[in-house]
């Protein structure tokens, strides 16, 4: 199986750069890894048709958040304001963390 080299996590900042949401900003909100997806608040938006059940009584229209392939996105540095590319550092203690490839600011807190 291949490893998967996906450098964003739950909670980061992201940034589209292709698809149908180009250019939108959003927070992650899952990372799914067997498909290589990532789940982005208010980015790629779908409708789903549902009937009623015991979990929706009313049925209807839902709107949703559908996920998008992670190679889609880039994450965005909080010191330049700007989607980069991740770099891995390990640290003096042997702590692995992400740097930006700008400034060279660790993103892991």
């Amino acid at each position: 199986m291949q490893k998967n080299k996906c450098r964003i996590k739950k909670n980061d900042k992201v940034k589209v750069i292709a698809g149908k949401d180009n250019g939108k900003v959003g927070k992650v909100i899952d990372v799914l890894q067997k498909k290589n997806g990532l789940l982005i608040e208010n980015v790629n938006m779908v409708k789903r048709h549902t009937r009623p059940s015991n979990t929706n009584r009313q049925g209807g229209i839902i709107e949703g958040e559908a996920p998008i392939h992670w190679s889609n996105v880039m994450l965005m540095c909080n010191k330049c304001v700007a989607p980069v590319r991740v770099k891995m550092k390990r640290l003096e203690d042997g702590k692995k963390v992400r740097v930006c490839r700008k400034c060279n600011e660790i993103i892991d807190a």
